[in-house]
């Protein structure tokens, strides 16, 4: 009798053990009252006003399954973004669909490339399919083309690339982009995850449309939950090849997106006003929160996105731990990134005008005490 069969239990399957539970960022502390969230890159204005609308309007039909095509969302993205319907495929946030991507194109032997700094759900999911990840340094928080090339071997499947990233907020050039791209196999399949995309103002960059569009090899996904304010209904696309979402249709829930998130996507995406509010009051407060954090001594990884990555000096009482601390007790809960390779410093996500004045003022106390 095998060891299996002897097993007193239910058992998982090879590897699951050896993930590391993703952990959200925080939302609360105890003893404190009143909290100001900045800890998982939410949007501080909330979702366009036309978005609250068409959610209500869903609680007429809750007795009827939502579309199983979402051909309403897609429709709207298509029409927005200037894309072929048929090369959409949405999900229940992004994240499903990185899932569903390593469960499609991965399997036990196969080997997924990612950067030491990127998206936590590409290891979780790339191990999930019985994979290996393998994990490529950063050229201070950039991502290195060429390490990356260097890491690709015939078992190579998937390259995972978080443009701009995430905690780090930097971006990586579009040329660099296609660089790395030309330098891959064509049966390697490159994924761009573009989630904050909307923020950048860069000439230089590029979500990755032209290169899906051109190629039979190359993936997008795009998330509702930043610049859109709609986090709470989970909704995610991809734009791929179509013989990618054809496979991955086959192995895709039948009702993975709710008939609400389906609405207020819809209606989202096409309130061009609300994001280019949202774009210029980020703008705004990223200049200033650089500048004063720079003011006071602190280290500042240059941002693209709707976040800070700020470095804390590696002292006893003036670390990220102390830092972090002493801001939660003032209500101010900002992201610890030690589980992506910083462990002295803090990721904020710009907030509104008085939880940014809020931090900046608790941070000046601390580092003078």
């Amino acid at each position: 009798m095998n060891d299996f069969a002897k097993a007193q239990r239910p058992t998982p399957k090879a590897g699951v053990m050896d993930i590391a539970a993703y952990v959200p960022g925080k939302a609360s502390v105890a003893g404190v009252s009143k909290v100001y969230k900045l800890s998982a890159n939410e949007s501080p204005l909330g979702a366009s006003p036309h978005a609250v609308e068409a959610y209500r309007a869903t609680g007429h039909h809750l007795s009827i399954y939502p579309d199983g095509d979402v051909r309403a969302l897609r429709q709207a993205i298509a029409e927005t973004q200037g894309l072929n319907i048929e090369n959409i495929l949405c999900g229940n946030g992004s994240d499903e669909l990185l899932g569903l991507l390593c469960q499609t194109y991965l399997a036990p032997g196969d080997e997924a490339i990612l950067t030491d700094h990127g998206f936590l759900v590409y290891k979780i999911q790339t191990l999930a399919a019985g994979a290996k990840p393998v994990i490529v340094k950063e050229n201070d928080t950039v991502i290195d083309v060429d390490a990356v090339l260097a890491a690709v071997t015939e078992k190579t499947r998937i390259v995972f690339i978080t443009n701009p990233g995430n905690p780090t907020g930097t971006y990586l050039p579009f040329d660099e982009v296609k660089r790395l791209h030309a330098g891959l196999p064509k049966n390697v399949l490159l994924v761009l995850d573009a989630a904050y995309a909307e923020y950048v103002r860069k000439n230089d960059y590029d979500a990755g449309v032209a290169l899906v569009s051109n190629n039979e090899n190359v993936v997008m996904t795009r998330t509702f939950s930043k610049i859109y304010g709609l986090p709470a209904l989970r909704i995610g696309w991809m734009y791929a090849p179509l013989h990618v979402t054809d496979a991955v249709n086959r192995i895709r829930g039948p009702f993975n997106m709710n008939s609400a998130a389906i609405a207020a996507g819809s209606a989202a995406i096409r309130d061009r006003d609300h994001v280019r509010v949202a774009c210029e009051f980020n703008a705004q407060w990223v200049a200033w929160l650089t500048e004063e954090f720079t003011r006071l001594g602190l280290k500042v990884t240059p941002s693209v996105t709707n976040f800070l990555l700020v470095h804390f000096p590696d002292t006893q009482n003036k670390s990220a731990a102390k830092a972090d601390e002493y801001l939660q007790a003032r209500g101010y809960i900002l992201r610890r990134v030690t589980s992506y390779g910083f462990p002295e410093a803090l990721r904020m996500s710009v907030g509104s005008e008085e939880a940014n004045r809020g931090v900046v003022a608790a941070l000046t106390e601390f580092l003078k005490s």
